[in-house]
């Protein structure tokens, strides 16, 4: 076999039959995608999530018949199914270590016909915030990993989870790398720095690999985020959301109690035209809205100490009036914000006097006089 192709995969994976018709799985029509790089074979099934425990088996003779080929490459078998009973669909990851870990629901019994699945946060959870943006590139990464850090150095236990799947930042703001440890092949650990438990699906792949997901497997990937990985006691788990109204807001807000969201704009029409879907979003989703934050709402010039207004003044505040909410916060256009979160360590930490930590530092204070953390 001259070199490694997905056409060799291939050619192996018919040697392996599926059961119970004793087809070989790519006549079977199981393998969905063969993906090769540097670092990984990476394979997708499309399996019968009652078949879960067959596929062990099946898992480990994939990989001993990749074994001779593979290389210094891992290999990575991802399983995903079509729509199970109750309409939601399932997908499991295996882990390097153990079996793959279950994504069923604790309470997955509903009492009527009609009757909605309960609401459950992560165990050891007491709320949950979702800080959200209508479109990217208005720093809505940079206000969760600064608002996390607030309120850590306040004495808060939190927690922040990067739901951002197709753009997972927060491991670069805190600095943290390596995949997380799952001693049982179910429970997952997350990762710590700055005293902010952090768990992203950018610590699971390769900073630069592009994660090409399908839906249900970016749904299973995030109900395995907040159903399997050991938490702790949390007075608070900010989950940074991707940006627009996609199936991660959807499912996050119909699985979850969330307390609120917090919304993030800039000042200029096109972002708050986003904005606004994204807030009608959490409205017939019955999520309430926490408030607005303002970001890069002004820059100081570093020559003449003028303060400009770049993409307006004044347009978030008086669409915060329309909608009967308020803008809680209005964050500056700083370089060095910036380059903190590019070196893995928040403006909240490096710079804890300077005017955007103080801004975040009455943002945590605003958080903590409410209902959020009683």
């Amino acid at each position: 076999m001259n070199g490694l192709t997905e056409e060799n995969i291939r050619n192996l994976l018919t040697q392996i039959k599926s059961q119970p018709s004793g087809r070989n799985i790519l006549s079977d029509k199981m393998v969905k995608s063969v993906d090769i790089n540097d670092q990984f074979i990476s394979i997708v099934l499309e399996i019968d999530p009652t078949q879960a425990e067959e596929m062990k088996q099946l898992n480990a003779l994939i990989e001993t018949k990749l074994e001779k080929i593979k290389g210094s490459r891992q290999c990575r078998i991802i399983l995903t199914s079509h729509v199970d009973s109750q309409g939601e669909s399932t997908t499991a990851n295996p882990s390097d270590k153990g079996p793959p870990p279950s994504l069923k629901p604790k309470n997955p019994q509903i009492s009527a016909t009609n009757a909605k699945p309960e609401k459950l946060n992560p165990e050891g959870v007491t709320n949950m915030i979702a800080i959200a943006s209508g479109k990217g590139g208005v720093g809505k990464s940079t206000v969760a990993a600064n608002l996390a850090t607030a309120l850590a150095v306040k004495g808060k236990k939190i927690g922040l989870l990067d739901a951002d799947v197709y753009g997972p930042s927060q491991p670069r703001m805190f600095g943290l790398s390596g995949r997380p440890a799952s001693p049982d092949g179910k429970t997952i650990l997350p990762l710590r720095n700055h005293g902010v438990t952090v768990m992203s699906l950018g610590l699971m792949v390769p900073e630069n690999e592009a994660i090409v997901w399908r839906g249900p497997m970016l749904m299973g990937a995030l109900q395995q985020m907040l159903t399997q990985v050991q938490w702790g006691e949390l007075d608070l788990l900010i989950v940074d959301l991707p940006p627009g109204t996609g199936d991660v807001q959807l499912t996050l807000s119909q699985k979850t109690d969330l307390f609120g969201a917090i919304v993030v704009s800039t000042p200029q029409d096109v972002a708050l035209l986003d904005a606004r879907k994204g807030i009608d979003m959490f409205r017939k989703l019955n999520v309430p809205i926490i408030g607005l934050i303002e970001n890069m709402s002004s820059f100081k010039c570093s020559d003449c100490g003028s303060v400009h207004h770049p993409f307006g003044k004044g347009t978030l505040e008086a669409e915060a009036l329309k909608i009967g909410t308020e803008v809680i916060a209005d964050l500056p256009l700083d370089l060095e914000t910036r380059m903190a979160s590019d070196n893995g360590s928040p403006i909240v930490i490096t710079d804890p006097q300077g005017a955007v930590a103080r801004a975040f530092s009455d943002l945590a204070d605003q958080l903590i006089s409410t209902k959020l953390f009683e």
